[in-house]
Formats: C-alpha cells, sequence, structure tokens
C-alpha cells in the first residue's frame, strides 16, 4: 500500500487546513497565518527533500553529507529558538552527545544497513527528537533561571558556587524537558501509531517488522534525548549553554 500524490491527496490536504484555520477563527487564536505559512513551508521542504534523498540515497558519502546538513539546521533551529544563538557549539556538544552513541548502536548491532535509503530516515527522526529535546531543556531551564534570580543569588550568599547555584534551579526541570519522549514510548501501539511503524506497513512489510523497526527508533530517541538532556543540563549549570543575558546576569 502507498498513498501516490495527486488530487485526493491535495484536497485532503486543503480541507484539513481549512479546519484548522476555522478552529482558529472558532476559538479566536492569534496569527492564523502561521497556519498557511507553515502549511507552504511543509509542502515546498518535502518536496524538495524528497527530491534530495532520490538524489543522494544511493550513495552513501552523498546521505551522510545530507545527514550532516540537517543536522547544522537543527542546531541553528533550537539554538534560535531558545534564543542562545550565540552558544552554538555548546548546543552541537549536547545534541551529538545524544546522537552519535544512538547511531552507533544502530550500526553496530546491524539493525539497520549502512545504506542511504535506511540511514536517512532512521536518523532524521532521532536527530528531530534529539532537537526537540534539547529545546524543551533549554526553554524551561532558562525560563526558570530569570524567574527564580534571586534563589541564585541566595544560593551563592551561602557559600554555593555558581555551578551549584544553577544547577539548584536547573536540575528539577530536566524531567520536565523528557515527559513528551516518555508518553511517546509508553503510549506507543496504543494511543498512538508512530511514523516508523506506519512507514514500514506502508512500505508492505509485515507487522512485526513495523513493530521492530518502531521499537527500535522509539529507544533510541529516548536514549538520545536523556542523553541530550543530561549534557545540556550540565553546560548550563557550567554557564557556558546560555544566553547573553543570563550569562552577562548570573556570575560568580
Amino acid at each position: 500500500m502507498s498513498i501516490d500524490p495527486g488530487w485526493p491527496v491535495a484536497l485532503a490536504c486543503v480541507a484539513l487546513l481549512v479546519l484548522t484555520l476555522v478552529m482558529y477563527a472558532v476559538g479566536r487564536l492569534p496569527q492564523p497565518t502561521a497556519t498557511l505559512v507553515a502549511a507552504g513551508r511543509a509542502v515546498v521542504q518535502l518536496g524538495l527533500a524528497a527530491l534530495v534523498i532520490t538524489a543522494v540515497a544511493r550513495d552513501l558519502l552523498l546521505s551522510v553529507l545530507l545527514l550532516c546538513a540537517m543536522f547544522a539546521v537543527a542546531v541553528f533551529t533550537t539554538t534560535r529558538r531558545v534564543g542562545a544563538v550565540g552558544a552554538w557549539p555548546w548546543s552541537t556538544l549536547a545534541m551529538l552527545a545524544g546522537l552519535l552513541p544512538v547511531v552507533a548502536v544502530i550500526l553496530l548491532t546491524r539493525t539497520v544497513p549502512l545504506e542511504g535509503i535506511a540511514l536517512i530516515p532512521v536518523v532524521g527522526i532521532i536527530l528531530g527528537n534529539t532537537m526537540n529535546g534539547h529545546t524543551l531543556v533549554g526553554r524551561r531551564s532558562f525560563a526558570a533561571l530569570r524567574e527564580e534570580a534571586a534563589q541564585y543569588d541566595a544560593g551563592l550568599s551561602i557559600g554555593l558556587t555558581r555551578a551549584q547555584s544553577i544547577d539548584e534551579i536547573v536540575h528539577r526541570r530536566l524531567p520536565e524537558a523528557l515527559i513528551p519522549g516518555l508518553d511517546q514510548v509508553r503510549t506507543a501501539g496504543v494511543v498512538t501509531l508512530p511514523g516508523a511503524f506506519i512507514g514500514v506497513l506502508l512500505g508492505g512489510g509485515s507487522p512485526a517488522q513495523a513493530a521492530a523497526a518502531q521499537v527500535l527508533v522509539l529507544l533510541g530517541i529516548m536514549a538520545a534525548q536523556t542523553t541530550t538532556t543530561v549534557v545540556a543540563g550540565r553546560l548550563i549549570s557550567s554557564a557556558r549553554l546560555l544566553p547573553a543575558d543570563l550569562h552577562a546576569r548570573l556570575r560568580p
């Protein structure tokens, strides 16, 4: 089974977009045009991605270069989202710490063949979720550090180091960043049928093959997000991964 591009898909997409806009109007939500921009970007970007993947998937080196480009976009996106573009080297380190071990395990166990057509979707899914984990860590931690500046100062006043004072605020935010990923794993097959599962089924694979692929991806996401969250938390506590305003404010 496959979903072929054509008028039925176009009609369904238009209907779904109209439904979204209607709900924006009913709920009096701000910036309804943002949905049109997002939809337009999705069509263009996925169309280009399909062309690029078709062109490079047969060549392993080109596939790796494509994944590197995707990683660079992910770093730029998450650092801009958390307001810490200047700290991109540390964001890169945190995301690589989560992504590379997972990719290494997948390749060393030969669960995914060393081929572009297999690596691009699997690594891409894990990378996207690693980026989301980093973004959640940054947004929650930086908001807490701004809101609890008095607690930070109190920590310094009783003799704590800068890293210890920051960690007192940041550490309890780290589990919050992992909740979406954990819920995704907990509810897989019960509440949701995730993308890899559906993809294998649509590609003609058996339900058992689809389940195996999805379990691999979900556990990879969980490992990558957890590692990135822990490393990012350490980098935030050491005042390396911080927005400019917090870096200036959080002096020892």
